[in-house]
């Protein structure tokens, strides 16, 4: 068969499983009564979340281990009243800090003082998948065991699922939402933004610090699936007075019939970024793990074929080889390739980026960051990634801010590292950038790496694969087990 007809083939049968896939999840979301978080109108708030956006909250962005985990731990040590965390896995002597304290010692520390809760993913029913119900036991154990730690273990997850959000809160008045796993299971999160050489993937990710109202909700949050796998009823939070500050909301993806409260399901995650991006006008920069949902890369897509400006530019920065779904990330980095290819002008438009370690032998820095910046005036960050899992399937935290200053530092912060260039080399419209130093670093350092094996830099275009029906393995799995 000709390529031409096999390419168009493939085609044709990746938009029968995206359009396939997409009537699915509406027909899901509407019997649950929240058919608006599938197609929402463009702009606003998500209007099908629990949580109202809150006024007077103070939000900061905290970029990579080394930053973010110390400012865990600091909040951790000066707690009043009590400590909650949820997490997918945590590790007894994972370490926060370099020299630090392994979490069990910072926690068991903690507990002879305050409250100290953690609740966790219960583990994979099925030992083909990690960490398993087993393994997940025993690191209950290694790190409840013989301390004041109160652990619960919650296993309301959906089939091939689980619980992904990684919350901090401490006193009801502090609040940490963002990607960062308290483990080194599949790899070390304790890493700096500079990524030096070292031992293994090096590891960018993203938190932000929360006070004010927001943080109320967020507690909210983790009593109710508390209490649900406990029977425990902590007191509920009050509100704090909003005082200077910005607009916040939580948005979540809670499935239907896993808790009381939210038993009909919640993806007011999902609405928050198709809003987003169908108002976007100028710029989407996305850090995730993977970029596989079909309902996120078609709203991109169609922006690149009709761009809404000629300064509209859409940037990806993903793992070079996440620890699973390379295919099919990589086959929809290829789809909106080909999308900005049928805008019919010269102008490249769409980028999908990866990160290395600089410098000879140097890993590559695993890009488990999920976070986006669209039009330098809406910012996310939180647990989830642009798959069916985060959005549809498992339980997941993320925080949306609609503040043109806050959304343009955090992408200037977040461009500092990637360009390792200065703020005032960066700091012209985001079109510009794109242009002068994006696309031209991205793809020098791509040949080089392909030359010599390295490259003096961390920024590396990410390649991508050819056949469309190929990248939607994934997609289609979220078919199926979504039920």
């Amino acid at each position: 068969m000709a390529p031409y007809r096999l390419n168009r083939l493939d085609d044709l049968v990746g938009e029968s499983l995206e359009r396939g896939i997409r009537a699915h999840h509406v027909r899901r979301l509407g019997r649950r009564g929240s058919a608006p978080a599938v197609d929402p109108a463009a702009g606003g708030w998500a209007a099908t979340a629990s949580f109202a956006p809150r006024p007077g909250c103070r939000v900061e962005l905290l970029a990579d281990g080394s930053e973010a985990l110390a400012r865990i731990v600091d909040a951790i040590r000066s707690a009043r009243s009590h400590v909650h965390l949820a997490g997918w896995h945590f590790d007894h002597s994972f370490r926060l800090e370099e020299g630090g304290p392994a979490l069990r010692e910072l926690l068991a520390d903690a507990a002879e003082r305050v409250a100290v809760r953690v609740l966790a993913w219960a583990g994979a029913p099925l030992p083909l998948f990690h960490p398993a119900r087993r393994e997940v036991r025993v690191a209950c154990d290694e790190l409840a065991g013989g301390t004041r730690i109160s652990m619960a273990l919650d296993a309301r997850e959906r089939p091939f699922h689980c619980h992904h959000e990684k919350l901090v809160i401490v006193d009801d008045e502090i609040a940490f939402v963002g990607g960062i796993d308290l483990t080194g299971f599949g790899g070390d999160r304790l890493d700096s933004s500079a990524h030096p050489r070292r031992d293994g993937l090096g590891w960018h990710d993203t938190a932000v610090r929360l006070e004010g109202p927001i943080v109320a909700d967020i507690a909210r949050h983790f009593l109710m699936r508390w209490h649900a796998v406990t029977g425990d009823r902590p007191r509920e939070p009050e509100a704090p007075t909003p005082s200077n500050g910005l607009e916040a909301q939580l948005v979540r993806t809670v499935p239907e019939r896993a808790y009381g409260p939210c038993r009909d399901g919640e993806w007011s995650i999902l609405e928050s970024y198709l809003r987003a991006l169908r108002a976007a006008e100028r710029l989407v920069y996305l850090e995730s793990q993977f970029l596989w949902s079909p309902e996120i890369t078609f709203e991109l897509a169609e922006k690149l074929r009709r761009p809404p400006s000629d300064d509209f530019r859409v940037i990806a920065v993903l793992p070079a080889r996440p620890n699973n779904g390379a295919d099919d990330s990589r086959g929809q980095v290829g789809v909106l390739i080909d999308a900005d290819r049928e805008s019919g002008d010269a102008t490249t438009r769409f980028l999908a980026c990866t990160l290395f370690q600089p410098g000879p032998g140097g890993h590559p820095v695993y890009v488990h960051s999920k976070a986006a910046v669209i039009d330098d005036a809406w910012l996310t960050v939180g647990s989830a990634n642009l798959n069916e899992h985060s959005l549809f399937n498992d339980t997941e935290v993320n925080v949306v801010v609609r503040d043109e200053a806050l959304a343009r530092e955090a992408r200037l912060r977040l461009w500092e590292e990637h360009l390792e260039r200065p703020r005032a080399e960066i700091d012209g419209g985001p079109a510009q950038v794109f242009d002068e130093l994006w696309a031209p670093l991205a793809e020098e350092r791509y040949e080089r790496r392909k030359r010599d094996g390295w490259a003096d830099g961390k920024l590396t275009l990410l390649p991508h694969v050819s056949r469309r029906a190929e990248a939607l393995w994934g997609p289609l799995n979220g078919l199926v087990v979504d039920g």
